[in-house]
């Protein structure tokens, strides 16, 4: 009898990491230390807002301090510089998040390198990219160490293993890749200038794809037994399109029709389906972007204090 691919679920992995995180966040209240973490979150972006407000309840379920700064979309660079110094001067801020994107007239990169390293919990800043590269443990960028956390649990090696990542940004693409080459894989980074793009993807075990691009790699571009990762989420509006993404699929033409838009990774569903083992979309990567801020706040609370970290964090940068 034939197997199915493997589902990677998102959801349950940022359940245990949560779980994990909760315990350590007890054992630090028990010698008086609460792990505080500041979102600035600019403007009004209703996507955004929800997502910062997931963070901030979060934070309070597992037990960590969270203050949410909603400076006006008119806020200069000076001005938001002069917030983020405060919030570096502040001992009970152990992490800093800048949420993205900011408004044009802000200078994004300025910001960013701002914010202490040891409170970067975005791991954003170039010390920690540097880190990152020569695979000291450290503050690292939050979906790519989901990823490597999604493989660990789900027991996928990829040592020696041919990985493709396809995006190259400096949040998701290349910290991933990065990542993956300190775990021992033979890493392919390609983006939207790559010729022949399939020829590399074809050849993958492992193959990330974070390219903001709804369905664009389908099942002839996959290497069949592949392990695919989709970091897209990207939001259809269009029920042809959604027809052609989900034939028949009664479940999402109903949310469709309830919501008016289905949501879709970087992968056609079609790929998956030859996988070997792949992570949906929702309830996939997606779901562990907060449980690895969470992780990295404590993070940066234990380094802040000289404490040692534990096995979690050891296993972040790859």
């Amino acid at each position: 009898m034939s197997v199915g691919p493997k589902i990677l679920d998102g959801i349950l992995i940022a359940a245990e990491i949560k779980a994990e995180v909760g315990v350590e966040v007890r054992e630090l209240a028990a010698q008086g230390i609460i792990p505080g973490l500041a979102v600035i979150l600019v403007g009004h972006v209703p996507a955004s807002e929800i997502y910062v407000r997931s963070k901030v309840k979060t934070c309070g379920e597992l037990g960590i301090y969270s203050e949410m700064l909603t400076p006006p979309e008119t806020i200069t660079t000076e001005q938001m510089l002069s917030l983020v110094e405060g919030l570096n001067a502040r001992d009970d801020i152990d992490g800093i998040l800048i949420q993205l994107p900011l408004p044009k007239h802000v200078d994004t990169r300025r910001l960013l390198e701002a914010v202490m390293p040891n409170k970067d919990v975005d791991g954003f800043h170039p010390l920690n990219a540097g880190r990152l590269l020569s695979g000291q443990p450290g503050l690292a960028p939050c979906t790519p160490a989901g990823i490597m956390q999604i493989l660990r649990r789900s027991e996928i090696s990829v040592v020696g293993k041919n990985a493709v990542v396809v995006g190259r940004s400096d949040i998701v693409g290349k910290p991933t890749a990065v990542m993956l080459l300190n775990t021992s894989a033979t890493v392919t980074v390609c983006h939207h200038l790559t010729k022949n793009l399939p020829r590399y993807t074809r050849e993958a075990d492992l193959l990330v794809v974070a390219i903001g691009q709804p369905g664009f790699i389908t099942a002839d571009m996959v290497k069949p037994g592949a392990t695919l990762i989709d970091v897209g989420i990207n939001r259809i509006t269009d029920a042809a399109r959604v027809e052609e993404l989900f034939p028949g699929d009664a479940a999402r033409a109903a949310t469709f029709a309830k919501r008016g838009s289905v949501v879709v990774g970087d992968f056609h569903p079609s790929a998956f389906a030859i996988s070997g083992a792949y992570t949906p979309v929702p309830g996939g990567v997606g779901a562990l972007t907060i449980a690895m801020l969470m992780a990295n706040t404590v993070m940066a609370a234990k380094l802040r204090r000289g404490l040692e970290t534990g096995p979690l964090v050891a296993a972040m940068v790859g």
